[in-house]
C-alpha cells in the first residue's frame, strides 16, 4: 500500500464521519424525546398505582370517577407505549443509516438508496411517535380537573 492510497482512505473515512455526524444529532433528539416518554409514562402509572391503592376506601357511589380515572390513565399508557415503540424503532433505523454509510466506504456498493429508505422510514416512525404523545397530550388535558369537587363544597 502506497501512501497515497492510505491518504485516500483516510480521506474517504473522514468524509464518512463528516456525513454521520448529523444523523448522530438526531440520535441524541429522539433520545430526550424518549427520557421525556419515559418519564411521562412513569408518572401515569405511579398515579394508577396511587388509585388502585384508594379502591378499597372509595365509597360505591365514586367507584364510577374512580373506574374512569384509571381507564384515562389506561388510555395515556398505551399511547405513550406506542410513542416510545415509535421512536426507539426511530432511533434503531437513523442508527443503521450510520452504520450503513460506514459500509458503503468500505464496500464498493451503492448505498444511498438504503440510506435515503431507512432515513425516511425512520422520520415517518418519528412523526407517528410525536403523532402518539400529541394524542396523549389531549387526553391528559381534556381529562385534567383543576379545583374543588363538589364533593368538599357541600361540606360547607
Amino acid at each position: 500500500m502506497d501512501a497515497a492510497s492510505v491518504g485516500g482512505q483516510i480521506q474517504e473515512i473522514g468524509e464518512v464521519v463528516r456525513t454521520a455526524v448529523a444523523p448522530v444529532f438526531l440520535l441524541s433528539g429522539v433520545g430526550v424525546t424518549l427520557t421525556m416518554l419515559t418519564s411521562r409514562l412513569a408518572r401515569v402509572v405511579d398515579r394508577a398505582r396511587v388509585l388502585e391503592q384508594k379502591e378499597r376506601d372509595t365509597h360505591l357511589n365514586d367507584m364510577h370517577v374512580l373506574g374512569g380515572a384509571l381507564r384515562t390513565l389506561e388510555q395515556r399508557a398505551r399511547l405513550l407505549g406506542r410513542a416510545i415503540a415509535l421512536c426507539t424503532i426511530c432511533a434503531l433505523l437513523v442508527s443503521m443509516v450510520v452504520v450503513t454509510l460506514f459500509l458503503g466506504a468500505f464496500v464498493s456498493f451503492h448505498v444511498s438508496l438504503i440510506i435515503a429508505t431507512l432515513f425516511i422510514v425512520a422520520m415517518l416512525s418519528f412523526i407517528g411517535g410525536l403523532l402518539m404523545f400529541l394524542r396523549e397530550v389531549f387526553v391528559a388535558t381534556v381529562a385534567l380537573r383543576i379545583g374543588l369537587t363538589g364533593k368538599s363544597e357541600s361540606r360547607r
